[in-house]
């Protein structure tokens, strides 16, 4: 992450927005969330109000339902510098 960082600097970038969402059955994540924006915010030096960070389950189908795998999709923007 801190290599694209700074790719993405050199060329006159910077964070719009983040969104993460991330999908698994366990271990449950509200009291890991506020330690994750942090380190997001830290990494990609942007502010909080710019990530957003939510779960979901898949009702136990498919692998992750499953306890087998968990998956993570992010979505982000960005900005002119």
């Amino acid at each position: 992450m801190e290599y694209a960082f700074e790719v993405m600097t050199n060329y006159g970038y910077k964070i719009g927005n983040i969104d993460v969402t991330l999908i698994l059955e366990r271990p449950k994540v509200a009291s890991f969330k506020p330690a994750m924006k942090e380190n997001i915010v830290k990494l990609l030096q942007t502010t909080p109000g710019r990530v957003n960070i939510k779960a979901r389950t898949h009702e136990r189908m498919d692998s992750v339902g499953e306890l087998r795998s968990l998956s993570c999709h992010v979505v982000l923007t960005l900005e002119r510098a």
